[in-house]
C-alpha cells in the first residue's frame, strides 16, 4: 500500500521576491511553505510534511525500520529498512537512497519518504539505507556529496567489522551487491557520489547499479521543457523554485553552469549500469533525456523509463490520479533493474 502525504504541494512553490525588512532583517530567498533564508543567516523551514519514527509502519507490510547514527560530529544518520520475510541463506541487495528536496529541505524521517521506501523494501526484497544528509544553505554543496561518501565508507566498515549492534540487517544483505539511488536532488547526490567512489577502495563493497529518479540538474541556458512545459498548480517543482534551490545550494557566487548542476561527462568516466526514471510533464524531462544521451555517449550502459502523464516527484507526493499506477510501474522497473544486476 502506498500512502499519500497529508499536505497540499500547491501551497509550496510560490517564490517570494518582495524582500520585506524588519529591524534590518531581510528575507533574501523564500519558497513559500518550505524555506526562508534571511540576510542574518537565519533559516526557517516550516514543518509542512510530518516526520515519523522508524517503527510507524503497518505490521502487515512486513518491514522493520530503525535509525542509525553514521557520524556524530556532523549528525549524519540513516534509516535502515529490512523486509521481515527472508529466504534462508539468501542475501539481499543493498540500496542506498538519498531523498529529494532541492538540497535544502527534506528528511529521511519525512512520512512520504518513509512510506515510499518501506514499500520499496517490501516489494523489491532488498535492504534500504536512507541517508539523512546535511542541508543547504547552512551546508552548501559539496556537503551532501561528502555525507554520501561518508555513508558508503561507513557501510564498508560495517561489512568488515561484522558488529553485533548492526547484525540485525548487515547479516541479511549482500555488500557485494550495492546500488545507489535517489530522487530529484537525491538523484544528483547519488550520481556525484558514484563518480567520487572511483577513487576509493570499496572492497568488500561492489557498486552494481545507479538508479536516478527525476535527477535534478540544470544550466544557465534554458532548454525546451524548462521553457515550455506547463506546470499544474499542484506541481512539486517549477522554474522559479528550481532556480532558488540552486542559488541556495551551490557555492556562493556560482551559477547553474557549475559542474555540480551541469555535469561535464568525459569518455573516461566510470559508472555502473544506470537506470534513469523520467516524468513526462516534469520540467526536468529534457535535462534527464540529455543526461541519458551523454551517459550512453560516454560508454555507460543506460536504461530509461518515461512515465506518461505525471510530473516531478509523483511517486512521493501522489498528487495526480495517475500517481498510484505509475508508482506501481516504477517499483516494477526498479525491482527488475536491481535483480537483473544482482
Amino acid at each position: 500500500m502506498v500512502t499519500a502525504i497529508s499536505y497540499d504541494p500547491r501551497q509550496n512553490l510560490n517564490v517570494r521576491n518582495d524582500h520585506h525588512q524588519q529591524n534590518g532583517v531581510v528575507v533574501l530567498e523564500e519558497i513559500e511553505g518550505l524555506i526562508k533564508f534571511y540576510n542574518n543567516g537565519h533559516i526557517e523551514r516550516p514543518q509542512i510534511v510530518p516526520t515519523v519514527p522508524p517503527y510507524s509502519l503497518p505490521q502487515e507490510l512486513g518491514v522493520t525500520a530503525k535509525d542509525v547514527i553514521l557520524h556524530n560530529p556532523t549528525n549524519l544518520w540513516s534509516r535502515i529498512y529490512l523486509p521481515n520475510t527472508l529466504i534462508p541463506a539468501k542475501k539481499l541487495p543493498l540500496l542506498v537512497y538519498f531523498h529529494g528536496g532541492g538540497f535544502c529541505v527534506g528528511s529521511a524521517a519525512w512520512k512520504c519518504y518513509h512510506d515510499f521506501l518501506a514499500n520499496l523494501t517490501s516489494k523489491i526484497g532488498c535492504v534500504i539505507m536512507s541517508v539523512n544528509y546535511r542541508l543547504a544553505p547552512e551546508n552548501r554543496l559539496p556537503a551532501a556529496y561528502d555525507d554520501g561518501v561518508h555513508a558508503i565508507t561507513w557501510l564498508k566498515n560495517q561489512a568488515l567489522a561484522n558488529s553485533k549492534e548492526h547484525n540485525w540487517w548487515s547479516s541479511k544483505c549482500s555488500f557485494s551487491n550495492l546500488f545507489l539511488s535517489g530522487d530529484s536532488a537525491g538523484a544528483n547526490i547519488a550520481y556525484h557520489v558514484a563518480t567520487r567512489l572511483n577513487s576509493y577502495n570499496l572492497k568488500p563493497l561492489s557498486l552494481k547499479g545507479l538508479i536516478l529518479i527525476q535527477p535534478f540538474f540544470g544550466g544557465e541556458s534554458r532548454i525546451h521543457s524548462e521553457k515550455y512545459s506547463v506546470q499544474p498548480p499542484y506541481s512539486a517543482l517549477n522554474l522559479p523554485a528550481s532556480d532558488t534551490y540552486w542559488r541556495l545550494a551551490l557555492p556562493v557566487a556560482s551559477n547553474r553552469d557549475h559542474p555540480w548542476c551541469k555535469p561535464r561527462l568525459s569518455y573516461n568516466i566510470r559508472l555502473p549500469s544506470t537506470l534513469v526514471c523520467i516524468s513526462e510533464t516534469d520540467l526536468l524531462k529534457d535535462r534527464n533525456l540529455e543526461l541519458c544521451s551523454a551517459l550512453a555517449d560516454a560508454g555507460i550502459k543506460v536504461e530509461k523509463q518515461v512515465y506518461k502523464g505525471v510530473g516531478h516527484a509523483f511517486q512521493i507526493l501522489h498528487n495526480s490520479p495517475r500517481s498510484q499506477p505509475r508508482t506501481h510501474d516504477m517499483t516494477s522497473h526498479l525491482k527488475n533493474f536491481i535483480h537483473d544486476h544482482y
